[in-house]
């Protein structure tokens, strides 16, 4: 393993968070562009939401496998293979005239591409850098990430107002020639003895997480328990609960699977005794929290932006980069001026400084109010999720030796991936739930409003209002015949809806930060680098129930298993 110094770490940091912002922007560019998407390839919303799902789906489920294939074949191989698929994807995406086509390139090749390249840009980072530059390396790695998410706004509405949004896709392609390019100067990890791949766990983790995943999504349309108006019913309940079930238990059977293969003395997707480690889990805890908070609020802010306040996607991009100055600031700076903090501190300043910022918001949220409110709480978000970006991805990694990094890495992206999945499903659910109740509640006691019409709505919208923009609902209600008293009425009651609902689901998001302050108890003290990679000391520095697993207890010595008897 060849640590690297001065400019050529620069030159490899530079590569492995071009790669990580590439595999971020994608989605932010595609929130913003739908409209347009949909009517050049012939589809509807629907269907681009479709893909959306879809790419959400691939890359949660073969993270794991991902992170596997690239301690078989090596991790600067799988990278750049990894890049290959996803510049293919990329470019048939771009020339994409058809669904199909643009699930083809988007949701499935990139997707594929991206499950090789984020488990290995994990194991690259720990074979270049030395323990005390990791911190630092990771912060900007991640941030890296969520800078895409962003700045995608800002360059997708950019290049989809002026051009066309492929545009960005063929841009994708040149962007990866160049990675590959440099990924030469990368230092591969060491190679590992040669195993075959658990063909067996790859597909219960796919299914497992697929099933999960996919339920979390369509959570928003069908609901979480009690099936929506109008949506599908499994024996009495929605179908979300039962796919979040059967995922559960199938992903119950792969760790069974994984214990098994483990006492025949097989290589296994994943160690089991691994995830007890006390260090990795706290790590693992965490990536969970930030990015299930990180994604509700880059879906909040954007509704408010340019739903509410009817801000274009370019104007909207730029209200957001006050988050993205503040978050580099953070994940460069910490580790630069303070490398012996404490990373537990240093993760729940960054968690308040987050729960202050959500807070900060909802107390601004008002009929009335202005892009101008975002400004101070997204600076204050923005420095929380670089703080934990600066922290974590050290954390999870030093747990383990550095040959078992890209392992990590499959499992670090799929929680990720989760916790994304989740953010945004529960701040929808709770958005389109409470503007529902709202409006209905509101048109009901409202006097310029007709009894007529309030009846039609608590029949019409029952399954859910749609959140949309007093432009549109003043066209559609015009277009319905009512007079324009009545009509200011109803977009009154729906804008303090709105609000509403969006001070709602920040709530929930404040509450989920919370919790992850308590759950911040699960990391270690002791600064990132001070301690060998692998010793997975206990959070608090005190003895642990849990066994420490060392680095023998990861890779089992090749000839010892094959003098044992098969289990």
């Amino acid at each position: 393993m060849t640590q690297k110094t001065g400019g050529a770490a620069g030159l490899v940091l530079f590569t492995l968070a071009t790669a990580q912002f590439l595999m971020t922007l994608d989605s932010s560019v595609m929130n913003v562009s739908i409209a347009q998407v949909a009517e050049d390839v012939g589809t509807t919303v629907t269907g681009i939401q479709t893909a959306i799902t879809l790419y959400t789906l691939v890359m949660a489920s073969m993270m794991i496998t991902g992170g596997k294939i690239g301690s078989l074949i090596g991790r600067r191989r799988a990278f750049a293979i990894g890049c290959v698929i996803y510049a293919c994807g990329s470019f048939v995406t771009s020339i994409a005239q058809s669904l199909t086509v643009l699930i083809i390139g988007w949701s499935v090749l990139e997707g594929l591409g991206a499950a090789l390249i984020m488990p290995a840009i994990v194991a690259l980072v720990a074979s270049n850098f030395a323990s005390k530059d990791r911190p630092r390396a990771y912060g900007l790695v991640a941030s890296a990430g969520a800078i895409a998410v962003a700045a995608g706004p800002l360059i997708g509405g950019f290049v989809t107002t002026y051009w066309t949004w492929r545009y960005v896709f063929a841009g994708e392609v040149v962007l990866v020639i160049g990675i590959l390019a440099l990924t030469r100067k990368v230092a591969d990890a060491e190679p590992e003895a040669r195993f075959r791949l658990d063909y067996v766990g790859s597909v219960l983790s796919a299914l497992g997480l697929g099933l999960a995943v996919f339920g979390v999504l369509r959570s928003g349309e069908w609901g979480w328990v009690l099936t929506r108006e109008g949506g599908p019913s499994w024996l009495g309940l929605s179908p979300t609960i039962w796919l979040v079930v059967a995922g559960m238990v199938v992903l119950r059977l792969f760790f069974s699977w994984e214990n098994r293969m483990v006492a025949r003395g097989r290589e296994p997707l994943v160690r089991p005794a691994m995830l007890r480690n006390a260090r990795l889990a706290g790590g693992l805890t965490m990536f969970f929290f930030q990015f299930m908070i990180q994604a509700g609020l880059f879906f909040v802010v954007p509704l408010f932006l340019s739903i509410a306040l009817g801000l274009t996607a370019l104007q909207t991009g730029v209200r957001l980069l006050p988050l993205s100055v503040s978050l580099l600031v953070a994940a460069v700076g910490i580790p630069r001026f303070f490398p012996t903090a404490s990373p537990r501190e240093v993760v729940r300043w960054g968690l308040v400084s987050m729960l202050l910022g959500i807070v900060a918001l909802m107390g601004a949220l008002e009929v009335g109010a202005g892009a101008e409110i975002v400004a101070v709480p997204l600076l204050l978000a923005g420095f929380g999720v670089g703080a934990l970006s600066s922290q974590l991805g050290a954390i999870t990694v030093s747990a383990v030796a550095d040959k078992d990094a890209g392992d990590v890495g499959g499992v670090q992206n799929t929680m990720t991936n989760l916790g994304a999945s989740l953010g945004t499903a529960v701040a929808g659910s709770i958005l389109i739930a409470t503007l529902t109740s709202t409006l209905l509640v509101g048109l009901g006691s409202n006097p310029e409003v007709s009894a007529e019409v309030s009846q039609t709505a608590s029949v019409q919208l029952a399954s859910g209002v749609p959140f949309v923009s007093d432009a549109q609902l003043e066209t559609a209600l015009e277009e319905a015949g009512l007079p324009a008293d009545e009509v200011d009425a109803v977009v009154a009651e729906n804008e303090s809806a709105r609000i509403d609902a969006l001070r709602a689901s920040l709530a929930v998001l404040a509450v989920i930060a919370a919790l992850a302050l308590y759950f911040s108890r699960l990391l270690p003290t002791a600064p990132v680098g001070s301690e060998p990679a692998g010793a997975a000391a206990p959070p608090d520095g005190t003895p642990s129930e849990v066994e420490p697993v060392e680095p023998e207890h990861l890779v089992v010595d090749r000839e010892d298993l094959d003098a044992r008897e098969p289990g």
